[in-house]
């Protein structure tokens, strides 16, 4: 067994916080993760940096805010000359990185990681800059081996559809096959520490899958938001929840690209009944995550390497799934910017713990780092809170700080539902939330306060209510501290 402490280090996509049983879910079937949370650290309100998949993965890799990193938002690549965490640790670890990167082409070793198992491939320029047609995954690979025949033309190469893997059985899903992968790099390193990223789709929409029927939608909870459009806040919000409800009111959405083919494949969004079994096919896509978190940690245990391995579990962004009326991401909203987080540290204790407060993912590298006994380079901007793992400090008074950083010219996240969504989307935002209140400001749009403690589904905005002039203003003087510190020069509305 090696004496340095080994990291692993596992995150889905588009997972919100209610999807474990620790965050109040009692129905959800993760055994695996519900058996991981019992011996973590539980953060009850961890935050990423900006809800969308590559600004909010560049911050986990490297510890900076988008802004600084570089990538601020989707289609943007990470600079070789920005390092990752792999680059910041002693040689002597060896690291792995398995399944989704999506910080420019992904079917290479980069970044000081040197086992690499891709699961992304078709990708061309309109990733990377100029960049050429990605290589076939691991995952295709895999796929193609196990007699799968890929069902869509990308020129020089066909690729897998998500749609058709999805329809694939369970074992053949990109969770479960990172499981295995990843296991397999536990057995063959198991006498040299090493650290290894793991990062799955699921459950990422398409929502459907093997596991679709797991749960009766009839039968599942929803919150007072849900299907509810929202009043009195941002126009972007109000438009969007427009565009999901439009179909409630008639109309066939079967000719419409966007709901078809990324927010929605395969759902019914006319009903009700509909949008309950969309969110019922999420939650059943969970359990593919925790079947890949089961064979990761069942490693360690054959090992015998889970007291000296700490184990990391987080999401990349949540997914509204019908509350306040939209789906996916790109929101500040709790559903969407808020994600579990569990950090498992044997040499702190095997037992449930839970640490109240913010936590920003900006603190992520630093605090791993400190968890390693490596050196943190003072130009990351989180710090380490081990001392809050140690209970020394807490998070009571932390300031987390998430971004939206707009689309303007060479900021080309895809095309949204609307040319009215693509629109209000230009303006840049910026959200601080603070001892469990949320300030979410912009120059072009209707700004909003909500206050976490007391309307935790954010029904009410307060921005308006000159009760909280003061709080405004204290919170957005904090604010601009934060863009002093970080280097942002995005406008801000004074208040």
């Amino acid at each position: 067994m090696a004496d340095r402490p080994n990291l692993v280090f596992i995150f889905s996509d588009q997972q919100r916080y209610d999807t474990m049983a620790c965050y109040g879910n009692d129905w959800i079937n993760t055994p695996n993760l519900n058996e991981l949370a019992l011996r973590s650290f539980i953060f009850r309100n961890a935050y990423v940096t900006q809800p969308v998949c590559t600004p909010s993965r560049a911050s986990i890799m490297t510890g900076l805010y988008p802004h600084t990193a570089g990538p601020v938002l989707n289609g943007i690549q990470l600079a070789d000359e920005v390092p990752c965490i792999a680059e910041m640790v002693s040689p002597d670890y060896h690291c792995g990185y398995f399944g989704k990167w999506h910080l420019g082409h992904g079917d290479r070793p980069q970044h000081g990681f040197t086992t690499w198992v891709s699961t992304e491939d078709g990708y061309r320029g309109d990733f990377v800059r100029g960049g050429p047609l990605s290589n076939l995954s691991s995952f295709h690979r895999h796929l193609a081996d196990s007699g799968f025949q890929p069902d869509r033309d990308a020129g020089e190469i066909k690729t897998f559809t998500h749609e058709l893997r999805t329809s694939f059985p369970t074992e053949y899903q990109m969770a479960p096959y990172l499981g295995d992968q990843a296991a397999q790099f536990i057995d063959q390193n198991r006498e040299r520490p090493f650290m290894m990223y793991v990062s799955c789709l699921e459950p990422h929409a398409p929502y459907i899958g093997p596991l679709q029927d797991m749960y009766n939608p009839a039968e599942l909870p929803v919150g007072p938001t849900f299907l509810k459009k929202p009043e009195n806040v941002a126009l972007l919000h109000r438009v969007k929840a427009d565009y999901y409800l439009r179909y409630m009111n008639g109309g066939d959405p079967s000719n419409d690209s966007y709901m078809t083919g990324w927010a929605a494949v395969g759902e019914d969004v006319t009903t009700e009944a509909g949008w309950r079994a969309l969110r019922a096919h999420y939650f059943a896509s969970v359990s593919l995550v925790d079947i890949m978190v089961g064979k990761i940690t069942a490693a360690l245990e054959r090992n015998g390497l889970s007291d000296n391995t700490i184990v990391v579990f987080t999401s990349d962004h949540g997914d509204l799934l019908g509350d306040h009326a939209m789906l996916e991401k790109r929101s500040f909203y709790e559903e969407s910017a808020r994600v579990p987080l569990l950090m498992s540290v044997p040499s702190l204790g095997r037992e449930r713990r839970e640490i109240g407060g913010s936590f920003g993912h900006i603190d992520l590298v630093p605090t791993l780092l400190d968890l390693l006994g490596e050196s943190i380079p003072t130009n990351l901007h989180g710090r380490s809170r081990l001392g809050v793992l140690e209970e020394r400090e807490t998070l009571e008074d932390t300031d987390v700080v998430v971004e939206w950083n707009g689309i303007r010219p060479g900021h080309f996240d895809r095309g949204q539902a609307t040319p009215e969504v693509d629109r209000l989307n230009h303006s840049m935002w910026r959200s601080i939330i603070t001892r469990r209140w949320k300030l979410n400001l912009c120059t072009g749009d209707q700004c909003e306060l909500f206050d976490l403690n007391t309307d935790p589904y954010e029904e009410n905005n307060l921005f308006d209510d000159p009760g909280q002039r003061d709080r405004i203003r204290d919170m957005a003087a904090r604010l601009r501290v934060w863009q002093h510190v970080t280097g942002d020069t995005a406008q801000m509305p004074n208040v």
